[in-house]
């Protein structure tokens, strides 16, 4: 079995647009370079947002631009029972806690990064007449430091950055950093190469490794691709949409964005010869160093 194994894992919330090809294709020319395997994922927990036949319309779109996977294909939606189980863990551990605060409530603390910080309100237990509704990591003054391979040295002190952080949701849904720690660690992933909007979440990430005892793979964070404006360009926007035609010349766009320096001739070929240049050329150093890069 290759030593690198990377993964691709998109949330099935709509079609695969352009900011999620340079995403999926960083990933897959990082693992196939090295001789691994790259697997893919899709991060359909989120029920309320799953869109009907996006995830067939996201594999046909990957199967179109030639970037075919390895293996089965995981749906967090068969794993439920996993995340059930680590949560009972954390929780017997003294490592997680039920929380009876609405949003409002949990909202109510200073500002951290990402915003409000939970006060700490339930970490002791639940107030007299309150009733569970989400389920928090209790998190410490320990600093977690990511080592990223694109965007160099990353660090967190959960406690006064973040605070304690939801891992299931008031709605019964397991949260995307509980999930994709299990879910990364069951499929053997080494390496993740994902975009760079996730790189505030990786000490989180890191922490609940540590806590479930699970190996910490490797981070590249990729630069995200924005407008003129510095709006990311995604479902939401609707912007760049990936065009049914020339998936070479998208793919040599997309290794431009990502700092490859292709060709001019790429932009005439077919995808079969983009991702052979791109699998001969790949260099991860060439990564632009920041978290966005302007199409």
């Amino acid at each position: 079995m290759p030593s690198v194994v990377g993964r691709f894992a998109p949330s099935p919330s709509g079609a695969l647009h352009i900011g999620s090809l340079v995403a999926a294709l960083g990933s897959f020319l990082q693992a196939r370079a090295q001789g691994g395997r790259w697997l893919l994922r899709m991060d359909d927990l989120d029920t309320p947002r799953v869109e009907p036949g996006a995830a067939e319309r996201i594999l046909d779109a990957l199967v179109f631009f030639e970037l075919r996977w390895d293996g089965e294909i995981l749906y967090q939606d068969t794993r439920r029972d996993a995340y059930r189980l680590a949560i009972e863990h954390l929780k017997n551990a003294g490592q997680a806690f039920d929380c009876g605060c609405t949003r409002r409530e949990a909202r109510s603390g200073q500002g951290g990064i990402e915003g409000p910080i939970y006060p700490g309100t339930c970490r002791g237990g639940l107030p007299p007449g309150r009733q569970a509704r989400s389920v928090r990591f209790r998190v410490d003054g320990q600093c977690f430091t990511v080592a990223d391979s694109v965007q160099g040295g990353y660090e967190q002190r959960l406690d006064r950055d973040i605070g304690d952080f939801v891992i299931r949701r008031a709605d019964g849904i397991v949260a995307y950093q509980l999930a994709t720690v299990l879910d990364d660690d069951y499929q053997g992933v080494t390496e993740v190469v994902r975009g760079a909007d996730l790189l505030s979440s990786t000490p989180r990430q890191i922490a609940l490794q540590k806590a479930l005892g699970l190996d910490t793979p490797r981070y590249a964070h990729l630069p995200v691709i924005v407008d003129e404006a510095g709006e990311k360009l995604g479902k939401s926007t609707g912007a760049m949409p990936l065009r049914p035609e020339k998936p070479g010349a998208q793919l040599a766009q997309c290794l431009h964005w990502l700092g490859q320096c292709p060709p001019d001739s790429l932009w005439d070929a077919n995808a079969s010869h983009v991702l052979r240049w791109g699998l001969d050329n790949w260099s991860l150093d060439r990564v632009p160093k920041t978290p966005e890069a302007v199409a």
